[in-house]
């Protein structure tokens, strides 16, 4: 049985690119605005690029951070990408000004402490032994990286038992949260190559 795949417009996030790059794992793909449907797909995923705030202000017009954290807690999957991932922590700290996020995941989103900011480009990533969204790659696997904040308390993460793989810019911070239903990639999977259609071939499979 083919997967349902919702991909939720909110104003904001590479939504076409997302399409295409879900659609490669054999999934049925919408990208809609309508939270019927992102409620009762298989599968959720939250883009997101620029702005934390903004992306908040969209999310909270559209009405949908009740309808996202409803199916975390129903045990429904959603997967966040890039500020879609950052909005779901509790909160995020941009020019001095911090934004309330959807509290899905412990802790703020804070600017990158490092010489060249933002980090973009190809990076690899430490995965531990239990991710399934990494499962069956090599530790030399690189993803792409396009970011100037992130979540960088990997203590409170894992005391909340989550799995975290990371990635290091300087400093290390989390590149993917895997937490029951609820996933996340700092990166960006459909910019990835084989590398991110191997994530979204694995959270995809975890769909079914």
């Amino acid at each position: 049985m083919t997967s349902r795949v919702v991909i939720l417009d909110y104003g904001s996030g590479n939504l076409r690119s997302a399409e295409r790059a879900v659609a490669r794992t054999g999934a049925d793909v919408t990208v809609t605005s309508d939270l019927t449907a992102a409620a009762e797909a298989d599968g959720l995923v939250v883009p997101g690029v620029g702005a934390y705030a903004a992306c908040m202000a969209g999310i909270e017009d559209l009405g949908a951070g009740p309808v996202i954290a409803e199916r975390v807690a129903a045990g429904k999957p959603v997967l966040g990408i890039c500020v879609g991932m950052q909005i779901l922590f509790e909160s995020g700290v941009e020019h001095g000004v911090q934004t309330k996020g959807l509290g899905l995941l412990p802790g703020s989103v804070t600017k990158l402490t490092a010489e060249r900011i933002p980090h973009m480009g190809w990076n690899t990533v430490t995965v531990p032994s239990g991710s399934r969204l990494l499962a069956g790659l090599g530790a030399d696997t690189r993803f792409y990286f396009v970011h100037s904040y992130a979540a960088q308390d990997l203590e409170m993460l894992a005391e909340a038992g989550a799995e975290v793989t990371t990635a290091t810019h300087d400093l290390p911070f989390a590149a993917v949260v895997e937490a029951g239903a609820l996933s996340a990639a700092q990166f960006h999977p459909e910019k990835s190559a084989d590398a991110g259609f191997a994530l979204l071939r694995n959270w995809v499979a975890g769909l079914e």
